[in-house]
């Protein structure tokens, strides 16, 4: 992973805590184990560095949760925040 990589993982990995108020080694964890940091993140780089902040967001949050690694309660209250 080349350093521009890495920092946008690790600026996806802040935005994605932040936005659903877990601690960012949970959402590296989740990221990790469910395959979507290498599966998806990594290899989707070029594409998904130009999204706005909150498309961006709302792509992870919702492939997170298509992936089952987003619990209802957390998810429900990520929609509510960002109506």
């Amino acid at each position: 992973m080349d350093g521009k990589t890495l920092e946008f993982v690790t600026y996806c990995i802040a935005k994605l805590s932040s936005a659903l108020q877990l601690p960012q080694q949970e959402i590296y964890r989740r990221l990790n184990t469910s395959g979507i940091l290498y599966g998806y993140i990594v290899p989707s780089y070029d594409v998904l560095h130009t999204f706005s902040s909150r498309y961006l967001m709302e792509d992870l949050t919702g492939y997170m949760k298509e992936k089952g690694v987003l619990e209802q309660e957390v998810w429900n209250e990520y929609c509510e925040k960002n109506k």
